[in-house]
């Protein structure tokens, strides 16, 4: 089907109280899981292309390009998203390769400089259509830059909000990028009062880290944008892993890949129904 933008899936799913799940991807592996888990679970979802990704492969075009084709080919909508870009070149890029939604990152600058420079951003991506994500609080763990007991003003980001035109807000409330324990611990009257104070969708950086009936508990109370990466990177090399010392004589790298997607592929599949509060199970 046709790509389908962010800002429609995040729009549907606040106006239904439902999680979006949102993906991050590293490789083409990693983008058909995500879609096969999505058309198994009937549900939308987001691939997202970090910058530390491009960084990995030394350029955006390429895996940009795979995941689009990859969207517009899926029986379910699926849309792409620059996920945690800090360069304004790096979501120009992105912009100009059609990617319908960006995620700029300068929430290590102080607020004025940050409301600054995110609000000549989304003017710029705004002119193209582009949906922008923001971030207020420094979500902790991401590259130890971000400080871990943050948490985001409800006041002040509303006026944040308001200042940048930003169509989507990542709040600290708790959790923290690259958890390999899903413990965390998140402030849900805190999520209350941002989902009353702030006029546009909230999104809920670091999931990795929280259990399910926290996730369910997170949306409940005005989270729709649920990011996850290092969650399901831990399943695919899991499942990698087990692949390898099974199959210790192949030199088929489809052999433990593939492993990896299948794995992959199944919780995608379950946290996508599990964000929407739907069966574990659907017919086929």
């Amino acid at each position: 089907m046709p790509l389908v933008g962010t800002g429609t899936l995040v729009s549907a799913a606040a106006a239904e109280r439902h999680g979006l799940g949102a993906f991050n991807v590293v490789q083409l592996e990693h983008i058909t899981a995500i879609i096969a888990g999505a058309e198994q679970a009937r549900t939308p979802a987001v691939l997202q292309i970090s910058e530390n990704t491009v960084r990995f492969h030394g350029a955006l075009r390429p895996l940009a390009a795979a995941a689009l084709a990859a969207a517009e080919a899926a029986r379910v909508p699926v849309s792409v998203h620059l996920d945690h870009a800090t360069s304004p070149e790096l979501v120009e890029e992105a912009v100009a390769l059609g990617v319908p939604s960006v995620m700029y990152d300068a929430s290590t600058l102080p607020y004025d400089e940050n409301v600054a420079a995110t609000a000549a951003l989304v003017e710029r991506c705004h002119r193209h259509g582009v949906w922008v994500e923001a971030e207020l609080g420094e979500v902790g763990g991401k590259d130890g830059v971000h400080a871990p007991g943050a948490r985001t003003d409800p006041g002040e980001a509303a006026a944040f909000a308001a200042a940048t035109s930003v169509d989507g807000l990542a709040v600290a409330v708790g959790t923290s990028h690259a958890m390999l324990v899903r413990d965390a611990v998140l402030d849900f009257s805190l999520i209350s009062a941002l989902y009353d104070a702030v006029p546009v969708p909230l999104v809920l950086h670091g999931s990795s880290g929280v259990g399910d009936a926290d996730l369910v508990k997170a949306v409940a109370h005005g989270m729709t944008k649920i990011n996850i990466a290092t969650h399901l990177n831990a399943i695919f090399t899991g499942a990698v892993r087990r692949a390898l010392r099974t199959r210790a004589t192949s030199v088929d790298p489809r052999h433990h890949l593939g492993a990896g997607r299948e794995a992959m592929a199944e919780e995608t599949f379950r946290l996508l129904r599990l964000l929407r509060r739907l069966p574990a199970e659907v017919a086929s």
